[in-house]
């Protein structure tokens, strides 16, 4: 299994386990604030018994007891409207105002959002009067009621600052062994290089007349070119105006003179010259990486297209071919290191120019568009300045 599907599959796994843990602590909770809620009505009900017994004392009535009940109320708020509708009493409210009427008017708003929620006992006195207590829920149950949410939240964002961090952390180790991969092969390329092109000095001197000879020798430089390439890797390039044509123009060049003659290449550039800030050396490998996917991808026969012009701010490369497309679930997928379609290859290419453009030049690469049987277009956006 590819190590992109994997880890898809354990992103998948976390994700049903963060909404499984989520769904049961909010459940708990739920039952938990129900709980609360019912208690806190029964403690009303007692509280408003207690008011009865207090409108109605006699003799008999222990009014200890019953102020006991009343004035042990320190966190529900609750208003107790009389027959006229007029506040009588309220307890465990915070209210804002500078005259009566405005606490009037204020307490008056408050008791009609309590019944409007329910929250509400009338009790029935002598002679057709009668109390309403309006009730609301205390601040701890409120609070109580928001904590899942907090604590999700909390939970959230430490998951999220984890996986950020085990991110970066692989990151910077991948970036590691990017550059002693590269270093190394780097090293490993000199030696057989300087012998190369020892024996090819030699050959000229016993055979200064082998046409073979230019050949070799472009052959040589070029390993050279690719061993500066892979030295390259790891250290910050220095950029320095380039045209883009030429750099384009080499690329198509030595890809054309390697490929079936079943490949078409063709170019659209402008007629004047488009001069870029980039590493030219580091960018053709890039060009290049993308023309040889495309010439894979059509099986050796078919045509690509790459096309450059300028665009505001930026200088667009396009690099089109005819081949067997990218699914679109996979457009992502495809500068992975280690993705690869074919039974051959690391998956190094695409992952090596992304490095190359974003880290490097500080551009962009991605699928512009792609159809499954129809071919697929690269898009690499680089800045002018």
């Amino acid at each position: 299994m590819p190590w992109t599907d994997r880890m898809r599959q354990v992103k998948i796994l976390l994700m049903c386990a963060a909404i499984v843990i989520s769904a049961l602590s909010l459940t708990w909770s739920h039952f938990l604030v129900s709980d609360l809620a019912q208690e806190e009505q029964r403690k009303m009900a007692v509280w408003a018994e207690a008011m009865r017994s207090l409108e109605q004392a006699d003799e008999q009535t222990d009014l200890a007891l019953v102020l006991k009940v009343i004035n042990g109320n320190h966190t529900i708020p609750v208003i107790v409207i009389g027959t006229d509708g007029c506040v009588q009493t309220y307890r465990n409210l915070e209210v804002r105002a500078t005259s009566p009427e405005e606490v009037e008017a204020i307490v008056q708003r408050m008791a009609k959002g309590m019944r409007a929620r329910g929250n509400v006992i009338r009790i029935s006195l002598d002679d057709d009067e009668f109390m309403e207590i309006c009730y609301d829920e205390s601040i701890m149950l409120k609070r109580l009621a928001r904590y899942p949410y907090i604590q999700l939240g909390i939970v959230l964002i430490f998951v999220v600052v984890a996986v950020f961090a085990l991110l970066s952390s692989k990151r910077a180790e991948q970036n590691k062994v990017w550059v002693g991969l590269s270093k190394e092969t780097a090293h490993q390329l000199g030696t057989p290089i300087s012998s190369l092109m020892a024996w090819t000095q030699v050959l000229r001197e016993n055979y200064p007349d082998d046409a073979l000879l230019p050949e070799m020798d472009k052959d040589v430089k070029r390993l050279q070119m690719i061993a500066e390439r892979f030295s390259k890797i790891g250290s910050r390039p220095e950029p320095k105006p380039e045209n883009l044509n030429e750099i384009v123009a080499h690329v198509v060049d030595y890809i054309g003179r390697r490929t079936s003659e079943h490949v078409t290449i063709t170019t659209h550039l402008p007629e004047q010259p488009l001069y870029v800030n980039l590493s030219a050396q580091l960018f053709e490998w890039v060009v290049e990486n993308l023309c040889k996917n495309a010439v894979d991808a059509m099986g050796g026969q078919g045509s690509i297209d790459i096309t450059a012009f300028d665009s505001d701010q930026r200088v667009i490369v396009e690099v089109s071919d005819t081949g067997k497309g990218i699914p679109k679930n996979h457009f992502k997928n495809v500068f992975q290191p280690g993705y690869t379609t074919k039974q051959r290859g690391w998956g190094l290419g695409l992952s090596l120019a992304k490095r190359i453009v974003e880290e490097y030049h500080g551009g962009r690469i991605f699928v512009k568009s792609s159809e499954i049987g129809k071919g697929t277009t690269f898009r690499i956006e680089l800045n002018k300045n």
